[in-house]
């Protein structure tokens, strides 16, 4: 915020009112306070009001609760990344303060709940502090019993008043968060605001207003990764899903257990992982591409009956939303550690395809394509998001649902003769008939786990086992050969090539930017669809000398994360090298620039 005011002097010598482009703001307490509340609300407005945003969260894995932070940047501009620097951070308690203080830009912006915080004095050069007794106004305005969770609203709208935000937006905004709740709930939400608004912020307080958005030519919606990539599912036409509970996957399941119904559908709750996934795949047998999903622990759980699938050769969809392991490890925390297993977790030669979305609107369009490669390839299909897609907020144009919504249901068509896993394919691709179908032969075929014939018969044959291996493997091949090489970011030859999957898209890509724009020789690729690969990546590689895969995982006893790895397998290049973390965090944009300083010694000035 501070490298884009532009200060104008208001008339009549009224407090200052700065021009800004964007804005990071930390919020930080406990997470029974609403916060992530807070948050919400501000990256909704943000995409109703055509800005850019990015957020990010940490919320405890304990049941009672604990710190949490939600952080929001929002702007006039593109937002790549939630930012490495908070212009204002807002510390409901004095552990807030104390945690979060330097995470604060130097000159940035401490505003406090005085009636909890006490500033440490020599802080004060370094930060602009304002101390407001939050708790004891909520208590002003709506009365004690409700003070607890009434003043992240006045919090609000303290924010409100610092930025020039736009009320009737937030008051409808809040309208609707407490829709169906009795009347009072929302009396008292909106007496807190307004109070929080009408606080006059020390009379020493500059106030923030956004300079114009760039109309983007079409509405914008806001969601986090993991409701887009519910409704992208919805789009593509699932009408049946099984699941467990378990963190962060739960939201996905939760919103299509209340979804799917309005469109026909159903969402089966199922006494364990195990269950989940079998239940899915008999919603796939029955002709129209069904999903379960989980994270870590559940992932590990459903292996078996997913190497049944692959055997079958079944469509299925299988979301996995990564989160810290192995075993229950960090649940409310970002890691990219389960590529692994989702390429080849299961005994057998199991191949299944794998693909991972960029950011909160790729979940939609994701979703969408995963239904699709399933059907088409008949084969399981894992979608890879993280703890950071699935709670991040972002807006982005609203879906043409038009021309994207399909619907995939059965076709009971009769025909002449059908073989499932006919050998004589050359692109080995499976074609599954709905039971029910008439087959004019009156040879029907079967689904088994065993290795099978032609037609599901299953057999012992050593030539057939060989066969079908290769038939399971041909389509994969065939997939590959169709995929996109990804768009390169920046020039397409050059010193560094940063590599990146899943979530860690826009802090690389900021990364790229700053670093161009200090002169150093950077460029990135994102590759989305993680197995099969696309072909062609070895050219993009050819053209530079340091390729740094940048990724959320150890570095394993090689020293390459777990793309890396496949990388260095696939294309045998030494210069294919890792840069990785497993702090549970985002990557920051100052961290990826810094990891490549160490990595490469020579061959960038600045860095």
């Amino acid at each position: 915020m501070s490298d884009s005011i532009a200060a104008m002097s208001s008339p009549g010598g009224a407090a200052k009112v700065s021009s800004i482009n964007e804005v990071v703001i930390r919020i930080a307490g406990n997470s029974q306070d609403g916060i992530q509340a807070i948050g919400g609300f501000l990256a909704r407005l943000a995409g109703r009001s055509e800005q850019e945003v990015m957020t990010f969260m940490t919320i405890p894995a304990t049941i009672s609760g604990g710190a949490s932070i939600f952080q929001v940047r929002m702007g006039s501009g593109e937002v790549l990344s939630s930012g490495d620097e908070a212009d204002v951070l807002m510390a409901f308690y004095q552990h807030s303060y104390d945690s979060h203080l330097s995470s604060l830009k130097k000159g940035g912006i401490v505003l406090f709940d005085s009636d909890h915080v006490v500033p440490n004095e020599e802080f004060k050069k370094d930060y602009h502090h304002l101390g407001i007794p939050i708790s004891g106004l909520t208590v002003e305005a709506i009365g004690g019993t409700a003070k607890d969770k009434g003043k992240n609203i006045l919090a609000l709208g303290l924010i409100a008043k610092m930025f020039d935000l736009n009320i009737p937006k937030l008051e409808k905004l809040i309208g609707e968060r407490f829709t169906g709740k009795d009347p009072s709930i929302l009396n008292n939400a909106l007496a807190a605001f307004h109070a929080g608004y009408a606080n006059p912020l020390g009379n020493v307080m500059e106030t923030f207003k956004f300079v114009a958005a760039q109309s983007k030519g079409g509405h914008q919606v806001v969601m986090n990764g993991n409701e887009a990539l519910g409704y992208g599912l919805i789009a593509a036409g699932v009408r049946f899903g099984a699941g467990y509970p378990i963190t962060p996957w739960s939201d996905i399941m939760e919103l299509l257990r209340r979804e799917l119904p309005k469109y026909g559908g159903t969402f089966v709750q199922t006494e364990d992982e195990i269950a989940a996934i079998s239940m899915a795949i008999g919603g796939s047998y029955a002709g129209r591409v069904a999903v379960t999903g989980s994270s870590g622990p559940g992932i590990s759980l459903k292996t078996e009956a997913l190497g049944w699938a692959v055997m079958a050769e079944m469509p299925l969809v299988i979301v996995d939303v990564q989160r810290g392991g192995p075993s229950t490890g960090m649940p409310t925390n970002i890691e990219q550690s389960d590529l692994n297993i989702a390429i080849n977790g299961g005994h057998g030669d199991s191949p299944r395809v794998v693909i991972a979305p960029a950011n909160v609107e790729d979940c939609f369009y994701m979703a969408i394509e995963a239904v699709n490669i399933a059907k088409k390839y008949s084969v399981p299909v894992i979608i890879l998001t993280d703890q950071g897609i699935a709670t991040r907020i972002e807006a982005f144009t609203e879906p043409n649902l038009e021309k994207v919504c399909q619907d995939i249901s059965p076709d009971f068509t009769p025909v002449a003769e059908h073989k499932p896993y006919d050998l004589s394919k050359p692109d080995g691709i499976t074609t599954h008939l709905p039971p029910g179908t008439k087959i004019n032969s009156g040879k029907y075929p079967i689904v088994t786990g065993l290795e099978h014939d032609e037609l599901g018969h299953p057999t012992g044959s050593p030539k057939l086992h060989m066969q079908m291996t290769a038939k399971r493997r041909k389509k994969l091949q065939a997939l590959g050969a169709s995929l996109p090489v990804p768009k390169i970011y920046g020039p397409p030859e050059g010193n560094i090539l940063l590599v990146g999957w899943g979530s860690t898209e826009g802090p690389i890509r900021e990364a790229v930017d700053r670093a161009r724009a200090a002169g150093d020789s950077v460029s990135s690729i994102h590759i989305k669809h993680v197995n099969p690969l696309p072909n062609g990546l070895e050219n993009i590689f050819s053209g530079f000398n340091h390729v740094l895969v940048v990724e959320m995982n150890d570095e394993g006893l090689y020293g390459f994360g777990q793309l890396g790895q496949i990388l260095r397998a696939r294309y045998c290049d030494a210069k294919i090298q890792g840069i990785n973390k497993t702090d549970g965090l985002t990557w920051k944009v100052k961290e990826i620039l810094e990891r490549a300083k160490t990595n490469v010694s020579a061959g960038l000035r600045k860095l």
